[in-house]
């Protein structure tokens, strides 16, 4: 990406350019098409119908029916609708730290944003699962069936519901959390859920308008990393489907269309689907295959998973590395052994990152997850060139607040210190700039952080 000024930045987190910013083919295709023609979508057009084709021959046979909207948010909608429709219940059942959009609906079933309202937040009809987190989660990594527990969370969830009276409509999960901290669920986990849900009557919707489109890189869709053997009765797609404009898609089986028609309430959207919005979409679809953009995904991403896994053994701020192609978290800690989140620690480099010209987020829910989605268009140099600038922040990091490998803390008194123009070391900038960055400059004591309370000599702002 570049500025107003021209300064060039590295984009490491931009998930809806997804084939790269302003990619020609994409705008040739939509300006051809606007030269030609748009119109509101009563009036058919054969975009519709080649897109549709094209986008559900890359997804299981049964996931034949497509309805076009124009955001994540509306896509996600419309599946709950879809979901209750099918049956009449009402009860849905979704991930801790979830977020699936920005509407009225979907904030109810989103733990990342209705937990910032306290206990009115949550409704009486959304049911909260345990995220299949094997790093800090209920079941870790030392659990010998992961999957299997987290499911059986979900299934106990089902039977106080129904003990209640309620029935359960829906599952929704990210294929991959996002917003939850670059959560990768347990192989089988999934299929489990499904058997669950579908034998209480419900539909499995699986959200990937943040991972779907070849981002995972062996699939095409993320949900696919779980097994042949699971198919989700609905996929909701947004963001990378347009590569920044404005279209998102349900996809789901004849069986829950024809439910949801027989309804009698009519399905409209003035916008979705229009042959505008369909040429972009085919043109994206057209360039991650010329350009190999899976493939990209795969050898992109194994290289900088690699290069993160060294910074693992080299810091010991870097409690574990997850990911797949190119959607990969590192989860930052205070120690290693507790895995206490270090939330100020992944905010200071994001900042610094940001001053380098290099945007990465912080996620998760202690924000301490260093995210990384961006443009399919990734390469290797990318990936060295980000991972060689945090290795030089972790570095400057565990120097400044005398974090040494097993988190024990330094008591040497030559610590070596670089000084800057304002008299101030740079190891005291730094801790000051963290305390700052936690509410805690020159009021707490922490043991990783320095009693330091001189100025600093440049804050980061939040």
């Amino acid at each position: 990406m570049y500025d107003e000024r021209g300064e060039k930045y590295l984009d490491c987190i931009n998930n809806v350019a997804h084939v790269g910013h302003s990619h020609p083919d994409v705008i040739k295709a939509a300006v051809k098409q606007m030269e030609l023609l748009n119109t509101n979508s009563r009036f058919l057009h054969d975009n519709l119908v080649q897109y549709a084709k094209r986008l559900t021959a890359t997804l299981p046979e049964k996931l034949s029916v497509c309805y076009f909207v124009n955001s994540g948010s509306e896509a996600n909608d419309l599946a709950l609708r879809l979901a209750r429709q099918y049956h009449g219940y009402q009860d849905v059942i979704t991930l801790d730290h979830a977020y699936h959009g920005h509407v009225s609906s979907l904030i109810d079933i989103s733990p990342y944003k209705f937990n910032q309202l306290g206990k009115e937040g949550k409704k009486e009809f959304v049911h909260v699962a345990p995220s299949p987190d094997i790093y800090r989660g209920k079941y870790r990594d030392d659990h010998p069936d992961p999957a299997s527990a987290y499911a059986d969370d979900v299934k106990k969830i089902i039977e106080e519901v129904e003990k209640k009276g309620g029935k359960i409509a829906a599952f929704i999960a990210e294929s991959m959390q996002s917003c939850g901290g670059q959560i990768i669920p347990p192989a089988g986990y999934f299929q489990k859920v499904a058997e669950y849900v579908h034998k209480a009557g419900g539909i499995f919707i699986a959200d990937e308008v943040q991972v779907g489109f070849g981002r995972v890189g062996k699939h095409f869709w993320a949900f696919q990393l779980q097994g042949k053997d699971f198919v989700p009765d609905i996929v909701t797609m947004g963001k990378p489907i347009g590569n920044g404009h404005p279209m998102s898609c349900v996809v789901t089986t004849r069986e829950i269309a024809e439910a949801f028609g027989a309804s009698g309430l009519e399905y409209f959207n003035t916008f979705g689907g229009n042959p505008v919005s369909c040429a972009i979409g085919l043109a994206v679809l057209d360039v991650i295959e010329k350009e190999d953009l899976q493939g990209n995904a795969v050898r992109v991403g194994k290289y900088l998973t690699e290069l993160l896994n060294k910074q693992k053994e080299k810091h010991p701020l870097v409690g574990d590395v997850r990911g797949v192609g190119l959607f990969v978290g590192v989860d930052l800690v205070k120690d290693q052994q507790k895995r206490t989140p270090a939330t100020a620690e992944a905010q200071h480099i994001i900042y610094k990152l940001k001053e380098q010209r290099i945007l990465l987020s912080a996620d998760g829910p202690y924000r301490n997850i260093l995210k990384f989605k961006p443009p399919m268009c990734f390469t290797v140099e990318d990936a060295k060139f980000v991972v060689d600038q945090i290795d030089e922040l972790l570095t400057a990091l565990e120097e400044a607040t005398g974090v040494r490998a097993g988190n024990e803390r330094s008591t040497s008194a030559q610590h070596i210190r670089k000084m800057t123009n304002e008299g101030n070391s740079e190891s005291d900038c730094i801790s000051e700039s963290i305390n700052h960055i936690n509410g805690t400059a020159c009021r707490q004591k922490n043991d990783l952080y320095t009693d330091n309370c001189a100025m600093p000599c440049k804050r980061i702002r939040t």
